[in-house]
């Protein structure tokens, strides 16, 4: 055993170890601190211990006993507050087996705590983000389009209003958990989005953080069959069935249209489209159902020529009803473009731009110099990838953005 099997244990279960933590404990920044000691105390004893049968265990027990020390330390025991006292003896009556299903069920828990009515909504997503899935405050602010600094602030406030109003660190009944579905839908969306397309770094995709959000919406699914959250969870499927034919030998990124269909995961598309079936019957139609029908319709197409735009554009116009977003008419626009023409989904995106909506997302630049591409206006073209370029932070966009570039200027 060597250091690296704790590495890949912090990576892929920290958020778990923090989350039963923070049920126990009762307070976000000492189940934060406690946890790093817990991982401190397993790379110090494990190479002469031998790694646990069951690591998340032995690191929930092992920080819980931390968390008495810590608080002894504090203040001594006999001066402490009743409700300091308290909370020592409770977690020193804790059982040390703890159940693996009750660990597992502690995110959705977190979840649920995060996103509770008496949290300013716009607080909710963005501290469930950061405390119950470990996204840093920077790749929050990129996707809530904010300073980190206003997301900082967002998040110390959401961890003083549980603490202060005393939250309880539970799913909610089932008569409670409508008034939060929407909030825990997102926050599940938004982990998915950053592990199958991350915000920065190295990697396009984060495999961990994607099938963490799947995990969740399944466990919710179990909770509340509801048909938004079958919608959610068929939408990334289908996303996710792609994931391997997304990017080519070297990590570099294959856009939908030159994908490998042969590579596409059936058995996750087939469970994507009964799950969207089941939606659909119910007639109680929401956006994340909409998403996920457009994403069937891709994966019907046996090739990106046989692709029904016809009826990708018209579930977006249903879409952009029921969710209108600068994001959605973008996403319209290029579906337009291939059912009517290059020149149309042109001025749709032109106008998005001058109204300046999407006139930082880096994505927005790409499709336009795409589109410019193919009327042969190079010049546009170049200035459009470049803008593009200078916005993406992730490492495969900026390789594919690169590799537009040289090609646009080897042809002038």
């Amino acid at each position: 055993m060597n250091a690296n099997v704790v590495d890949q244990i912090y990576r892929n279960q920290s958020r778990q170890v923090f989350a039963t933590l923070v049920r126990l404990l009762g307070d976000f920044d000492l189940a934060e601190e406690v946890m790093h000691e817990a991982f401190a105390a397993a790379i110090q004893k494990w190479p002469e211990q031998g790694t646990p049968a069951n690591p998340v265990a032995w690191l929930v027990s092992t920080a819980r006993f931390k968390a008495v020390d810590n608080i002894r330390r504090r203040r001594r025991l006999s001066d402490l507050q009743p409700e300091l006292a308290r909370r020592v003896s409770e977690i020193e009556e804790a059982n040390d087996s703890i159940a693996e299903q009750d660990i597992k069920d502690d995110r959705l828990r977190l979840i649920f705590t995060c996103c509770h009515p008496a949290i300013d909504p716009q607080v909710q997503v963005p501290l469930t983000l950061r405390e119950v899935c470990g996204l840093t405050t920077e790749e929050i602010a990129r996707a809530f389009l904010v300073p980190p600094s206003t997301l900082a602030q967002r998040i110390v406030r959401g961890k003083s209003k549980i603490r202060n109003a005393k939250i309880p660190f539970s799913i909610p009944s089932l008569a409670d958990l409508p008034e939060r579905l929407d909030s825990v839908l997102s926050v599940i969306y938004l982990v998915f989005n950053e592990g199958y397309s991350a915000s920065s770094g190295d990697s396009l995709t984060r495999v961990d953080l994607s099938d963490e959000a799947i995990r969740l919406a399944r466990l919710l699914m179990d909770l509340l069959p509801q048909p938004e959250v079958a919608g959610l969870l068929a939408l990334m499927l289908l996303h996710e069935s792609r994931r391997t034919a997304r990017t080519d030998s070297q990590g570099d990124i294959v856009l939908l249209e030159d994908q490998d269909r042969r590579l596409w995961d059936q058995t996750l598309i087939a469970e994507g489209k009964d799950l969207i079936e089941r939606s659909l019957l119910t007639r109680r139609i929401g956006v994340y159902t909409i998403q996920a029908a457009i994403s069937a319709v891709h994966a019907d197409a046996k090739s990106a020529n046989e692709t029904d735009w016809e009826q990708i554009v018209a579930l977006y116009d249903v879409l952009l009803k029921a969710a209108p977003s600068p994001i959605v008419k973008l996403n319209r626009a290029v579906a337009v473009a291939m059912r009517d023409g290059v020149e149309v989904g042109l001025a749709i995106i032109d106008e998005l731009m001058e109204r300046g909506q999407i006139t930082d997302y880096h994505l927005a630049h790409s499709a336009r110099g795409e589109l410019l591409r193919r009327l042969g206006r190079t010049d546009d073209a170049l200035q459009s990838f470049e803008q593009a370029l200078s916005l993406a932070k992730l490492q495969p966009e900026r390789r594919f953005l690169r590799k537009k570039l040289d090609a646009l200027r080897a042809n002038l």
